[in-house]
């Protein structure tokens, strides 16, 4: 839909954004462990499979499911498969959101509670994702669910309700660059995800643990920004 660049918004609260930058490290890094002769089979073990993780219970173990090379316990994939990706541009697509937009919610929350929100935004992705599958596509709950996404989407709900005024160069539709406010570029995003819920053809996207990373953003960054931080920022909008 569109590629964010850059935001017209600085840090206020924090000197460097360690945690946004960590994850990225980290992404970037499995990533690479990845591409290693063994990286992809060693990496099924990682990924969510609802119908394991639903086998075993989510606090069970490890289901011994045909794909995995190492027994991994299920409850530990919800954690575990939002640091895999299945391409270099499934990588760098969440990556640049998270660099764009992680930073000014670090510093909203603080580095500590920026983390807890992140992976507690992925996590519940992951839950909504293997719930939806396994109650409404069969097929899908056998295919393993990898990606930043859910995080990302929590990241991004985030951003929205704190800073919908502030103004995002995007490109949109890959060729034409545009400078809009967060409110139109966000919640373009935002509502899309939830449009591809009926679309299910479009490309195996699991849009479920996107909608479940913004359900999760959305009740979560009234909890977790810092004392004085205000929801729905009025500051003037930038010229």
């Amino acid at each position: 839909m569109f590629v964010p660049i850059h935001d017209d918004n600085p840090l206020r609260s924090i000197r460097f954004p360690i945690v946004t930058v960590a994850l990225i490290v980290a992404n970037v890094a499995i990533y690479l462990l990845e591409l290693s002769p063994q990286g992809q089979v060693i990496a099924a073990s990682f990924a969510v499979v609802p119908s394991e993780l639903f086998q075993v219970g989510v606090f069970g173990g490890p289901a011994y499911g045909a794909r995995d090379a190492l027994y991994v316990p299920e409850s530990y994939t919800l954690l575990t498969y939002m640091f895999l990706h299945g391409d270099i541009f499934h990588l760098a697509g969440n990556m640049l959101f998270l660099w764009v937009f992680g930073d000014n919610i670090e510093d909203a929350m603080g580095h500590l509670r920026f983390l807890v929100f992140y992976l507690a935004c992925g996590i519940f992705g992951g839950l909504v994702h293997a719930t939806a599958t396994s109650l409404w596509s069969s097929d899908l709950a056998n295919v393993p669910l990898i990606g930043a996404s859910g995080a990302v989407a929590g990241v991004i709900t985030a951003y929205l309700i704190l800073h919908p005024r502030v103004r995002v160069w995007i490109v949109a539709f890959r060729v034409i660059p545009l400078r809009i406010t967060a409110r139109f570029a966000l919640g373009a995003w935002i509502l899309s995800q939830f449009v591809m819920l009926f679309i299910p053809e479009v490309g195996p996207v699991a849009w479920w643990a996107h909608v479940g990373g913004i359900v999760a953003g959305a009740v979560l960054v009234p909890f977790l920004r810092r004392p004085g931080v205000p929801l729905f920022d009025r500051r003037p909008e930038s010229a």
